[in-house]
């Protein structure tokens, strides 16, 4: 069930074109909202509104946020339908139409009919949200390799929700974003992870192309009840399109869940069970306690007999944030509180960028892929 209430817009505290973040006074209390304009038009000081408070009445991880559904002030929005005919949010009251790049009035159709492969680019899946954000800061740092990223609808659907990408792009880290499946918003609009992934090798013209849902994975304490599952499909995907998948396992030291210590359940089914092709896995330099802690599960992959298991040296990832003044946290932990979740990431970015640099100085395409 959906938890509506209503209240008057005291105060707009950020507003761009994409999302505007609110105060509403409610009968009880001064709540924080987000409009999104391309769902509800954009509100202003002094409007009755109607917002869903399901997350924050449930006490979930949104950021405290309520939602605006409606703007009860208004008669009738005004604003302009868009090109394009493909609905996101399908069937629901706020479905609405985006240019895709599949359909046959986008300028990018020919590229998504005339695809052919990956061939050998370099594809980084990240389960959660703050780990794209910690490798593009890293391979930007390092290099400056043209990065596109793509959001699935695993977690947050609207990009703009998402204060990272904001920040990354408005510093030049991230160059392109796609947004797929139910996702919305981004410089791209694609229908699958298939023909997103065509969009960012042959319109965006990646050089690295970094994979990840939104904010707000969804889990259950379950073994494959979590939204995370889609990274399985993911790797066979860029495996299948001759591209080579780099997988960054959830790594934490500090998590005080059982489950999520060492290498995250949510990884190691991902990687035993779910996934069906091979792929790339980083792990940073540890200190050997730490190494020792987590020996088990590498075997266990090792195991699993089409993994590449590489160390890499992830140790600079605190002086990149520093240098593009980037504060990252996840799960609420810093740098300082779970290092190696951190490094891990930056680990990865080191060995694709200088696989990258590799394969250009000998003028080829990646040998693992050339060699299927």
């Amino acid at each position: 069930m959906i938890r509506l209430r209503t209240g008057i817009i005291t105060q707009v505290v950020y507003d761009s074109k994409d999302i505007q973040e609110i105060l509403v006074n409610t009968e009880k209390e001064n709540v924080r909202a987000i409009n999104y304009p391309s769902l509800t038009g954009r509100v202003e000081v002094g409007e009755s509104v109607v917002l869903n408070a399901t997350a924050t009445s449930l006490k979930l991880g949104t950021g405290g946020y309520d939602f605006v559904v409606a703007n009860i002030s208004r008669d009738k929005l005004d604003e302009a339908l868009g090109p394009g005919h493909i609905m996101k949010l399908r069937y629901t009251p706020l479905q609405h139409s985006i240019l895709s790049v599949e359909e046959d009035e986008s300028p990018w159709r020919d590229a998504i009919l005339h695809f052919k492969d990956l061939a050998g680019s370099y594809v980084i899946i990240c389960p959660l949200h703050s780990m794209m954000a910690i490798t593009a800061v890293s391979i930007k740092y390092i290099s400056d390799l043209k990065i596109t990223y793509i959001m699935t609808d695993g977690g947050a659907l609207p990009i703009s929700f998402s204060q990272l990408v904001r920040e990354l792009k408005g510093k030049g880290i991230i160059d392109n974003t796609i947004t797929v499946g139910q996702a919305f918003g981004g410089d791209y609009e694609a229908v699958n992870i298939y023909t997103g992934l065509i969009t960012a090798k042959d319109v965006c013209k990646s050089d690295v192309i970094l994979v990840s849902m939104g904010p707000g994975i969804t889990g259950t304490g379950t073994k494959y009840g979590f939204s995370g599952v889609e990274a399985g499909y993911i790797i066979d995907a860029v495996y299948g399109f001759k591209g080579v998948p780099v997988y960054l396992p959830r790594l934490s030291f500090a998590d005080s869940r059982d489950r999520h210590r060492g290498v995250s359940h949510h990884s190691m089914t991902v990687l035993k069970e779910l996934c069906h092709s091979p792929c790339d896995i980083i792990f940073p330099y540890m200190d050997e306690p730490f190494l020792k802690m987590i020996d088990g599960q590498i075997e266990d992959l090792r195991s699993v007999g089409r993994y590449r298991i590489f160390t890499e040296d992830g140790g600079y990832i605190k002086e990149a944030m520093n240098y593009f003044d980037i504060n990252i946290s996840t799960m609420g932990r810093k740098y300082e509180d779970d290092p190696y979740f951190y490094e891990l990431c930056a680990a990865s970015a080191r060995f694709v960028v200088n696989n990258i640099k590799l394969n250009h100085n000998e003028g080829e395409e990646n040998k693992w892929t050339k060699e299927r």
